[in-house]
């Protein structure tokens, strides 16, 4: 097995972060300095280390799905001493999140150990839909949407095309479904400042064709297994 698919598959990051630590000099294989991103790994023989550390194939793959509330952030540890959702996760084992969602924003997540379906879910290739729901003030005008779903222009820049349309309008509060498939930084709030809207609640309901359902704030599901194999299909 590959270097960079063994650490992945081993739950230390996707796998184009892992060749990041491989390239960084931060992996060893029986002792011994490995940065070239072709290596073998002998998954029954090598101890591999990352920064000093022993990573090993996990046994079981664990595939959990979160609804994030805000005022977390999808990492193992901040700098910034915020909350992280790894607090809100018992688990025997070691999990990342696959993808990340904005410290802002709330909604669905995976967390699992298994590097490679991760890669499945999150590689551009494979387009899986990502579906957010969009509180903003007052109501929008179907022109604005148009503009969405065209692509808005940020920073002289057109933003990929989004599928768009309003859900429901209170006298106040506009509710917005957005469908998205690529997934560029802060997507969804760019394309909304450039239509002068400011977002009061973000919230990712869908991924693929797993959504939310009803799981509460702060709380995990385990993914079943038709979930799962919703994302491996013939891929």
């Amino acid at each position: 097995m590959r270097i960079n698919k063994y650490l992945s598959a081993s739950g230390v990051a996707s796998r184009r972060k892992c060749e990041e630590i491989i390239l960084a000099k931060r992996v060893t294989i029986n002792g011994a300095v490995v940065d070239v991103l072709s290596t073998d790994v002998n998954e029954k023989k090598d101890v591999v280390c990352v920064d000093g550390i022993q990573v090993k194939l996990p046994g079981e793959f664990v595939y959990l799905k979160l609804n994030k509330p805000k005022g977390y952030a999808c990492t193992a540890s901040d700098e910034k001493g915020r909350k992280t959702i790894f607090e809100l996760v018992k688990s025997d084992v070691r999990l990342f999140s696959v993808g990340r969602l904005d410290y802002d924003t709330e909604g669905l997540i995976f967390l699992t150990n298994d590097g490679e379906f991760a890669n499945l879910v999150i590689h551009p290739k494979f387009h899986f839909e990502k579906e957010y729901h969009v509180l903003v003030e007052g109501a929008v005008k179907e022109s604005e949407l148009a503009v969405l779903r065209k692509g808005a222009v940020v920073d002289g820049k057109r933003m990929p095309p989004a599928k768009v349309k309003a859900l429901s309008f209170d006298g106040n509060i506009t509710k917005i479904s957005v469908v998205i498939n690529e997934g560029q930084n802060h997507q969804v709030r760019r394309m909304f400042e450039a239509i002068g809207r400011e977002i009061r609640l973000l919230k990712r309901v869908r991924i693929g064709s797993v959504t939310l359902g009803g799981l509460s704030r702060g709380k995990t599901k385990p993914l079943t297994a038709e979930e799962i194999s919703s994302f491996r299909g013939d891929k």
